[in-house]
């Protein structure tokens, strides 16, 4: 996540990864909800950049970049699943 530190990557990654296995009814622990916001945030920053859509460098805008790339992940997840 660029633009804030490891901690704060650390605390926004976990929200966004709760906030995601909640609207997406995922039974998730804490540290498998920190793994999807940070890695969800990598994710959506990529796809988004290749189209042209950045979010801000800053708790917010990687908040939202996490919510949405941890759902993406966990619909991948639930397809290979199938």
């Amino acid at each position: 996540m660029q633009g804030i530190g490891f901690l704060a990557a650390i605390i926004v990654g976990g929200l966004a990864g709760w906030a995601a296995s909640s609207i997406m009814k995922a039974n998730t622990g804490l540290l498998m909800n920190v793994v999807l916001g940070i890695v969800g945030a990598l994710v959506a920053n990529l796809i988004f950049g290749l189209i042209g859509v950045n979010f801000d460098p800053t708790w917010l805008g990687q908040g939202i970049a996490g919510l949405v790339g941890a759902s993406i992940l966990i619909l991948i997840a639930r397809a290979i699943r199938r």
